[in-house]
């Protein structure tokens, strides 16, 4: 036995659960392009053929947004530092290979000469400071 506390939910459950996360148009990427409506129209969404997928393109700008989840991208905010009781190794192992790969999409972006946002959920809570990082980012002052 490894000595972690068994999956606390039945796999159909589990799976279930899981298939309920979104990964486009959550609530926080809805929240931010609220806010660059605002300022800063003109984005395209979920561009395919860029690495990464970004969630938010400036294609004349050759900048990218991406909105990531605390918990998902392994942020150093209390959300994202939480790692589950159930199944432990997992999810370390699991947000070790997602924060690996946005460092390789990072990179990957970077040598076709755009420049990378990331915009974090924690940060949709103070609005007014979102705001002035996506204005500079954007060059919108």
């Amino acid at each position: 036995m490894s000595g972690l506390p068994p999956d606390r939910d039945a796999p159909r459950k589990r799976s279930a659960i899981m298939r309920a996360v979104k990964s486009k148009n959550t609530s926080a990427e809805l929240a931010v392009r609220a806010l660059l409506r605002e300022f800063a129209p003109g984005y395209r969404l979920h561009r395919r053929d860029l690495p990464g997928v970004p969630d938010i393109a400036y294609l004349g700008r050759r900048k990218a947004i991406f909105v990531h989840g605390c918990f998902w991208h392994g942020h150093d905010c209390p959300r994202g530092a939480r790692i589950p009781k159930s199944n432990g190794a997992y999810w370390g192992d699991k947000i070790a290979r997602n924060r690996d790969r946005d460092a390789t999409q990072e990179a990957a972006l970077s040598l076709l000469g755009w420049r990378r946002l990331v915009v974090w959920e924690c940060e949709l809570k103070a609005p007014a400071r979102l705001s002035q990082k996506l204005r500079r980012f954007l060059s919108i002052l």
